[in-house]
């Protein structure tokens, strides 16, 4: 729960006249919803890590790192440095999202055994 409050801390800008505090809320639940669809936005033709490429894998590890960074600034109190730090970690945590459908559709795979496709 706490990397979600924390991305809800750090939209603190107002775009096209919606208030911050109501994007933060926008954002916090387009980050649980999109979860939902991320079956749709792999187009790796292998589903397993094993045998996808490093742009999945290098994907993973940062989305992993910005996640967890964001769960523990999500229990900090909120700094100027730390909300910077938290604005960052959400653009990485959607651009994994966002960007899935082009990494995966472009990498190379590693073929997939015998043994697990027949």
């Amino acid at each position: 729960m706490t990397p979600f409050y924390a991305i809800l801390r750090a939209i603190t800008f107002s775009v096209f006249g919606l208030d911050a505090k109501f994007l933060g809320v926008i954002f916090m639940g387009a980050a649980i919803a999109i979860l939902f669809v991320l079956p749709w936005l792999d187009r790796s033709p292998v589903r397993s890590m094993r045998y996808k490429g490093w742009m999945s894998k290098i994907m993973l590890t940062l989305f992993a790192i910005s996640f967890v960074i964001l769960g523990v600034l999500g229990v900090l109190p909120s700094t100027e440095g730390r909300t910077l730090l938290a604005q960052a970690c959400t653009v990485i945590y959607f651009a994994f999202f966002v960007l899935m459908p082009f990494y995966t559709k472009l990498e190379k795979t590693k073929p997939v055994p015998e043994r697990v496709t027949g």
